[in-house]
């Protein structure tokens, strides 16, 4: 969801004949069952009276990403030789950011957290994140997370913790692994140096293999920990489960080998694997704190209907073929309190209409207790597109009402959230960022 574009179809990428093996292969695995799961589901959990006080307002909400700085902090602040001057600069551009927010009527902020390997709060597990200070494992002299939260509730809002569960850096040069290394002297060290054995690379990123059941439990203790030592309203996964790209594939072969028996595809493995994840961090969430919202934030396609027939009509890079996530599961499983799928595209795109995949998901989650909120695509208003020309028309406004009027007027959709906030501050989307404020904050 962050650094790579949401508007790709990547199927269409691939050559005619790759795609064709590439279907059959999708089509042959779907038909495949995997073993019962080894983790039980957890059992339903009653909502707590604070927890239903606070669902019944609809989500409005923003994403916040800090991996490369994209949202905050502030590239300025990391250059700056006074430790103070730094924190100073860092917290002002958040509560400025904050203050914005509250203005325009956005009520819930999903901050990111665990941007890769590291951390934006004083972790015992991973180290410091260089976002902060430029440097993998340096405290940054306060703690980003805490203030985070104070200000945010402060001002009426909440704050979802939201984690990249399997990256652990977005690049892999030498100079990455050199600073990589470098913690192995710190308390904690990266995963990188003390786990190199879980570490695979893929999409031209260093990542965990989510085939290593140690690995699975390790991203799970890090969710624990954030769940049980901060007053988080939620806890939101990114959709980088298996992040690959066509040149820079995940070589899992040896884990399929020694972790894939009773499995006929190794499609059907990853996405048991990626099913356990998701069982155990709900599982771990609920026991910790009932309170705190899970939630998932998928790719809009779940399945084509070409490839499933209870799939949508699109012509989308699906998180089921793509990813090896079953998003669709995990809603009927109740493993979810909310999912978020990321629909980026207008009700003019044909191949994944916005009113056909909002509609597909309300029906998703409509006999079940999993709310939905709806990504839209913030980050296309104001930007010239040959394939989406209404993000342009009259600054992008009447493309983003139709979607918000769609949103609003479905009892199955229960919020709107924005990728992403750095977006509201660009020129080309002021049009629409009036408008927001209009509709969102009377």
């Amino acid at each position: 969801m962050d650094i790579c574009s949401r508007g790709v179809f990547s199927l269409f990428r691939v050559k005619k004949i790759s795609a064709l093996i590439v279907a059959a292969f999708f089509l042959a695995s779907c038909s495949s069952k995997p073993p019962v799961s080894l983790v039980t589901p957890p059992k339903s959990t009653p909502t707590s009276p604070s927890k239903a006080q606070k669902l019944n307002e609809p989500v409005r909400g923003v994403w916040l990403a800090t991996v490369s700085r994209l949202d905050w902090p502030p590239v300025a602040s990391v250059n700056v030789s006074s430790a103070s001057t730094r924190i100073a600069m860092q917290k002002k551009a958040l509560t400025d950011k904050l203050d914005n927010l509250q203005s325009l009527g956005i009520n819930t902020v999903f901050f990111q957290v665990k941007p890769d390997g590291t951390a934006l709060w004083p972790s015992s597990i991973l180290p410091w994140s260089d976002m902060l200070t430029g440097k993998i494992g340096e405290n940054p002299g306060y703690d980003p997370l805490q203030f985070m939260l104070d200000e945010a509730h402060k001002r009426g809002m909440r704050v979802h913790a939201w984690f990249n569960p399997y990256r652990v850096s977005t690049n892999v040069k030498p100079s990455t692994v050199n600073e990589l290394n470098r913690t192995v002297s710190l308390q904690p060290a990266s995963v990188f140096v003390l786990h190199r054995d879980w570490i695979r690379t893929a999409g031209d990123r260093y990542v965990l293999d989510p085939g290593i059941p140690e690995a699975r439990d390790w991203i799970t203790s890090i969710v624990a920990e954030v769940v049980k030592r901060y007053p988080v309203d939620g806890v939101q996964f990114d959709d980088y489960f298996y992040a690959e790209s066509p040149g820079s594939a995940l070589n899992d072969s040896l884990t399929f080998q020694r972790y894939g028996q009773g499995f006929s595809s190794k499609a059907d493995w990853r996405r048991h694997n990626t099913q356990q994840l998701i069982e155990q961090v709900s599982r771990t969430i609920r026991q910790i704190n009932p309170d705190v919202e899970f939630g998932v934030s998928p790719a809009g396609v779940w399945r084509n209907r070409s490839h499933d027939p209870a799939g949508s009509d699109t012509r989308g890079a699906a998180a089921y073929d793509e990813s090896y996530a079953d998003t669709r599961l995990w809603v009927q499983q109740g493993l979810l309190d909310y999912i978020a799928p990321q629909i980026y595209w207008p009700f003019s795109r044909d191949a994944a209409r916005y009113d056909v995949l909002a509609k597909w998901w309300a029906d998703v989650v409509k006999p079940t207790k999993t709310r939905l909120y709806i990504g839209v695509a913030l980050y296309k208003v104001g930007e010239p597109s040959r394939n989406e020309p209404d993000w342009t028309i009259n600054g992008g406004v009447p493309e983003l009402k139709k979607q918000l009027d769609l949103n609003e007027s479905m009892p199955q959709i229960s919020g709107t959230i924005l990728f992403r906030e750095n977006n509201l501050n660009q020129p080309q989307a002021q049009q629409a960022v009036s408008y927001l404020r209009n509709r969102w904050s009377r």
